[in-house]
C-alpha cells in the first residue's frame, strides 16, 4: 500500500512511519479479551521504562483522548480536599491548566509569568511560601506554543521542599528529550501517543507514583470519566481500561514503541536535534527571527516572528506549503505574531532542507522580500 508522506512541522500530531499507520490494520477484537489486556499491560510497562522509572514505584495509566485529557485527570484527581494547586503559568498550555482548575472550581493560584522565558524560580518559591496550603504544583515542561523549556528539576525540588506533589505536562518532550522521572523530581508526567512516541492520536497516558495514586483514592471524585484513581484501580484489578479503549490506536502505539526501542533514546534525541539545527539554519538563511532566546528553548519548537513585510500572509504561505506536502502552524507567544516549526515526528534533516526550498517558493509567490525585514534594528 502506498501512503502519501507529509512532513508535519506543526506541534502534533506528528509525521508517522508507514509501519505505524499499517499497524492499525488488524483483525477486529473485543477489547475485553485477555490478548488485548496483555498488549496494554506491556505498553504500560514500556511507557514507564521510557522515563527510566522503577516499575515498583511508578506506573502508567492509559486514557482515550488527547493530551488535554491528562491535564484534566491529574488536576481534578490529585488535589486533596481543603488544599490548593499552584499553576506555574508561562504559556498557552499552562494557561489551559488554570482554565481546568476554574472549570472544576478547584482552589488554585494562577501564577502568571512572562511567556517568553523559563519560569522564574524565585517567584514560584515566593508563591509557595505565601500559600502554605498548596498541595499540588503544576508546570509545563516544554511550552509548545513558544518552545520555552521550564526547569522542571528545580520546580519539582521546590514543590517537594514545600510538601507539594509535582505534576508536569511532558506532552511535547516525552520520548524525545531523554528524561529520568525520579532524577527530575517528577511525581506525575503525561503525554499522548501522537507526539514524541510517533503513534496515532487518541491515546494518552499519565505516568506517576503508585503511593500517591493509592493516597488519592480518598480524595473527592470530581469527575466520573476523567478520574485518574478510578482508571488506575480498574487497570490494576482487570488489566483493562474501564471504558472502551481506542483499539486500533493502541496497536499503533505498540508498534511505535517497538520502533522507539529500535532507534534508541540517544539516537532519537540526536535525530530531533539534527532536525532542529536544520530549522534554525534555514530560518537564519532567510533572515527570520525567533521569538525565544536559543538557550531558553527545549530544542523541539521554533517560534518565528512574522516579518514586517506588507506582502507577508501566513495563510497564503501555509497553503502553498500544504499543497506541496509540508505543514506549518500558527504560534502562541502572548500577543506576538508568530508561526511555529517543530522537530517532532519521523523526520530528519533532509526533510527540513526540502521544506525550506518549498518555503522559499512560498515567500517568492507572495512577493515577500528575502532576506525578510524587521523594523527593529536588533532581534
Amino acid at each position: 500500500m502506498e501512503i502519501q508522506r507529509n512532513i508535519l512541522l506543526n506541534p502534533g500530531p506528528a509525521t508517522t512511519t508507514d509501519t505505524v499507520k499499517l499497524a492499525q490494520m488488524v483483525p477486529d477484537i473485543c477489547p475485553r479479551e485477555k490478548e488485548f489486556a496483555g498488549l496494554m499491560a506491556a505498553l504500560r510497562r514500556d511507557l514507564v521504562r521510557v522515563v527510566h522509572g522503577d516499575p515498583a514505584v511508578y506506573t502508567a495509566v492509559l486514557f482515550c483522548g488527547s493530551g488535554t485529557l491528562n491535564l484534566d485527570v491529574c488536576l481534578n484527581s490529585l488535589l486533596p480536599p481543603g488544599k490548593q494547586a499552584l499553576i506555574v503559568n508561562n504559556g498557552a498550555y499552562s494557561s489551559r491548566a488554570a482554565e481546568i482548575c476554574r472549570s472544576y472550581g478547584l482552589p488554585h493560584t494562577d501564577l502568571r509569568l512572562p511567556f517568553d522565558r523559563p519560569a522564574d524560580l524565585a517567584a514560584v518559591e515566593q508563591a509557595l511560601r505565601d500559600r502554605p496550603e498548596t498541595a499540588l504544583v503544576y508546570a509545563t515542561h516544554n511550552e509548545t506554543g513558544t518552545g520555552v523549556l521550564n526547569p522542571i528539576r528545580d520546580l519539582g525540588a521546590l514543590a517537594h521542599r514545600h510538601g507539594a506533589v509535582f505534576i508536569t505536562d511532558t506532552t511535547s518532550t516525552y520520548a524525545m528529550r531523554p528524561m529520568d522521572i525520579a532524577a527530575e523530581n517528577i511525581d506525575f508526567c503525561m503525554a499522548s501517543a501522537q507526539k514524541g512516541l510517533m503513534g496515532m492520536a487518541g491515546l494518552s497516558f499519565v505516568i506517576g507514583r503508585r503511593d500517591l495514586l493509592e493516597a488519592a483514592r480518598e480524595y473527592p471524585r470530581r469527575s466520573y470519566y476523567c478520574n485518574l484513581c478510578r482508571q488506575y484501580e480498574y487497570f490494576e484489578r482487570t488489566g483493562e481500561m474501564e471504558f472502551t479503549p481506542p483499539v486500533q490506536t493502541v496497536y499503533a502505539a505498540v508498534q511505535a514503541m517497538a520502533e522507539y526501542w529500535a532507534e534508541g533514546e540517544t539516537a532519537k534525541w540526536a535525530r530531533h536535534t539534527r532536525v532542529m539545527d536544520a530549522i534554525h539554519a534555514g530560518l537564519a538563511a532567510l533572515g527570520f527571527r525567533e521569538a525565544i532566546r536559543r538557550e531558553w528553548q527545549a530544542g523541539l519548537v521554533a517560534a518565528v516572528r512574522y516579518p514586517d513585510d506588507p506582502n507577508w500572509n501566513f495563510e497564503r504561505v501555509h497553503d502553498y506549503c500544504y499543497d506541496r506536502g509540508f505543514t506549518i502552524y500558527p504560534g502562541k507567544v502572548g500577543t506576538a505574531r508568530t508561526f511555529r516549526l517543530c522537530a517532532l515526528g519521523a523526520i530528519d534533516a533532509p526533510d527540513i532542507h526540502d521544506f525550506f526550498r518549498v518555503f522559499r517558493g512560498a515567500l517568492d509567490a507572495c512577493g515577500v522580500a528575502v532576506p525578510v525585514r524587521y523594523r527593529e534594528a536588533t532581534p
